[in-house]
């Protein structure tokens, strides 16, 4: 069985620690521990690794955020993964910094990633996991917000949130969408 999960961020180094690449630094967590290494490829990095039997494919679209479902899509069918085979990494700014809550489906909450995803693959039916970044900005000031660096302290705390992500990506992988909120999702 195969598996795309994707994470969504922007490319360049000015964007690499920012709030908005959380699923580009997740994924290159879940990378490093697999001892994989993303290669450029059509769309997006890429790289794949085994897992309890699953070939599970990464991606980090090259699209920039608002373009991602040009990758998502692209690489569904050259992949030929089924949608519900398909997991979105994004950062939410509705939950609480550091907390993780994986959903099958829903709205894109304005969230331009996952509205382009959204229009280029039919309908909102794909899990997504969606990586709390919290809400502390002024009115007005969200782009600014997700576009900034974590703070010092946040990024000494996002490893043990990335690891609970890594593990939240697995169980989707092996033990399904459903148990794996039942058993992770606060």
């Amino acid at each position: 069985m195969k598996y795309l999960i994707v994470g969504l961020g922007n490319i360049g180094p000015e964007y690499e620690l920012t709030r908005h690449n959380i699923g580009f630094l997740t994924l290159d967590r879940l990378a490093d521990q697999k001892s994989v290494k993303f290669e450029m490829n059509r769309l997006a990095y890429h790289t794949e690794f085994k897992f309890k039997s699953r070939i599970i494919h990464l991606i980090k679209p090259t699209t920039y955020m608002n373009l991602s479902g040009k990758a998502v899509k692209h690489w569904m069918q050259e992949l030929k993964v089924p949608k519900e085979n398909v997991l979105v990494i994004v950062d939410d700014i509705a939950i609480p910094f550091n907390k993780l809550r994986m959903r099958a489906k829903g709205s894109s909450a304005g969230h331009n990633g996952l509205k382009n995803i959204e229009d280029l693959t039919g309908g909102q039916n794909y899990a997504r996991l969606k990586f709390g970044v919290g809400d502390d900005f002024p009115k007005g000031r969200q782009a600014d917000y997700v576009l900034s660096k974590f703070t010092q302290q946040e990024f000494q705390e996002l490893p043990f949130s990335m690891d609970k992500a890594i593990d939240m990506i697995l169980a989707f992988c092996t033990i399904g969408i459903a148990r794996t909120m039942s058993q992770f999702n606060d």
